[in-house]
């Protein structure tokens, strides 16, 4: 009988990407050990196993497309550019950002998750990303991005998410999560 291989994952406890990662295995029931990495001295076996270059992480579909937007465009547009910013080109990434999230706003219309039913794949990328790293980031900055008023499905699916224990055994504590958030900010500028 084959030997089961022990499931490792490292991270860093305010990513967004191994909160998608760490909610995915426990959707499935993997069993796994987290292992704390330090952002500015990864360890040589993170950097030895880090797979990013060898192959692209997205499946070919319509999660793929949404997953990208959330990953390249909502991220650099709505926490890297809104950091460097002034305030009169802050305003304009806001715009931005309110652009692209509309686009998961309109998907989310009659849905409790991307999926429908049943939460999934982009639910993760999304949850992990936007409600539960970037609006952490923005309230540091002291920008409210994402209001119910504009987005109400997209804060209803936010509500349903909260609801999934998986989820909140995943999300960081707020307040650490805001201070950690400004600390980026702090080296976004500075770079």
């Amino acid at each position: 009988m084959a030997e089961k291989e022990e499931v490792k994952l490292l991270g860093i406890w305010a990513s967004p990407f191994n909160r998608r990662i760490e909610m995915a295995l426990k959707l499935k029931g993997i069993p796994y050990d987290y292992v704390e990495e330090k952002l500015l001295d990864k360890s040589p076996l993170l950097l030895e196993l880090n797979p990013i270059h060898k192959k692209d992480p997205y499946e070919r579909s319509k999660a793929r497309f949404f997953a990208k937007l959330i990953d390249e465009q909502i991220f650099d547009a709505g926490f890297v550019s809104m950091a460097r910013a002034d305030e009169k080109g802050r305003e304009a990434f806001v715009e931005k950002t309110r652009e692209l999230i509309m686009h998961l706003e309109k998907e989310l219309v009659g849905k409790d998750f991307f999926g429908g039913k049943s939460v999934g794949f982009l639910d993760f990328v999304a949850g992990s990303m936007i409600p539960f790293c970037l609006e952490r980031g923005w309230e540091g900055m002291g920008l409210e991005v994402i209001t119910e008023e504009k987005f109400p499905e997209f804060k209803r699916w936010v509500k349903n998410m909260e609801k999934i224990e998986i989820v909140k055994e995943c999300i960081p504590p707020r307040e650490k999560h805001i201070e950690h958030m400004n600390f980026m900010v702090q080296r976004v500028r500075s770079a």
